[in-house]
């Protein structure tokens, strides 16, 4: 808004509850396409759908364009966690490689001490 502009709270009572209005049509038009296809899940499809259905078709190519954005950013994410689960699990390796590494040597060590032992005897 531009400076200046103050909003009543009666005005913003209305907006918020205009909002929630549509949120639950638009919500209810996507359960249809969902229901339609069989499914009890809605989807970005059955979204889209249902703001062509209620004629909202300028709001689909941002829409659009907001999830390719969100899905690009969501893959980002999870490859970031792979690659940091990868890092993880091979530093987990090389420490147990690491410990085993140890292991063997005290082993080697206390057989070596043994031997020592019997050849004294």
């Amino acid at each position: 808004l531009p400076d200046g502009v103050n909003i009543s709270k009666e005005a913003r009572s209305a907006i918020s509850r205009a909002a929630s209005v549509f949120v639950l049509y638009a919500t209810s038009c996507a359960n249809n396409f969902a229901v339609k296809g069989k499914r009890k899940t809605l989807n970005a499809g059955d979204v889209l759908s249902a703001m062509e259905e209620m004629e909202f078709q300028r709001f689909v190519a941002p829409l659009k364009e907001s999830l390719e954005v969100y899905r690009r950013e969501q893959k980002g994410k999870k490859e970031a966690r792979k690659d940091k689960d990868k890092k993880a699990d091979s530093e987990e390796q090389d420490k147990s490689r690491e410990e085993e590494n140890d292991d063997d040597d005290e082993r080697m060590e206390e057989e070596e001490q043994n031997d020592e032992e019997e050849v004294d005897n």
